[in-house]
């Protein structure tokens, strides 16, 4: 596990235990904006110290398996925990390909952070993880999220419709891509 990838403002690096308060500090903080957005329910029970450390545990394993990549998003400057981005849904053998997702805490949106960590989590989908193909779902109206997509390279390929129910509601999602062949 390489413990850090640096880019010009901020770097990446796996999530160890003892960043679980920061992290949950972020998910707190930011839950209605990531409910907006996340397909996932989180329930009462998630925003405990405990469920975070659980969950950093589970991270750390699905990366030894190979099944998961997650990533805290820290300031150079600061050392300060902001966001994640995470490579999932790992697909191996004739597919070679992950999913991408990511958040950043609201307060730190609109300074280029996501861009250049997404920058550096394609960089390690590639040339460590050895990944073909990177894929991602976003909702037409996540319009910051398509920005980062297209700014790091990502096509887009289409939309499926009603793809994944967030809030109760079926939402759409375009589907972009990044292989490891674009320039």
């Amino acid at each position: 596990m390489k413990s850090k990838l640096n880019g010009k403002r901020i770097y990446i690096r796996a999530l160890q235990k003892n960043d679980a308060p920061a992290l949950l500090e972020i998910n707190k903080e930011n839950r209605e904006i990531f409910n907006c957005y996340s397909p996932v329910d989180k329930e009462d029970t998630f925003f405990t110290r405990k469920s975070h450390e659980e969950m950093i545990e589970d991270q750390q394993q699905a990366w030894l398996n190979d099944r998961q990549y997650g990533f805290g998003i820290f300031t150079n400057q600061t050392d300060k925990l902001i966001g994640t981005v995470n490579l999932f849904f790992v697909e191996r053998y004739t597919a070679e390909k992950c999913m991408i997702g990511y958040g950043l805490d609201y307060r730190y949106k609109g300074n280029g952070y996501m861009t250049e960590a997404v920058q550096l989590a394609v960089r390690f989908a590639f040339k460590e993880a050895g990944f073909h193909r990177i894929e991602a779902g976003v909702m037409p109206r996540n319009t910051g999220s398509i920005r980062v997509l297209e700014n790091c390279g990502f096509m887009k390929e289409g939309t499926l419709r009603d793809e994944l129910k967030i809030n109760g509601r079926f939402e759409d999602h375009h589907i972009y891509s990044r292989l490891s062949t674009d320039i």
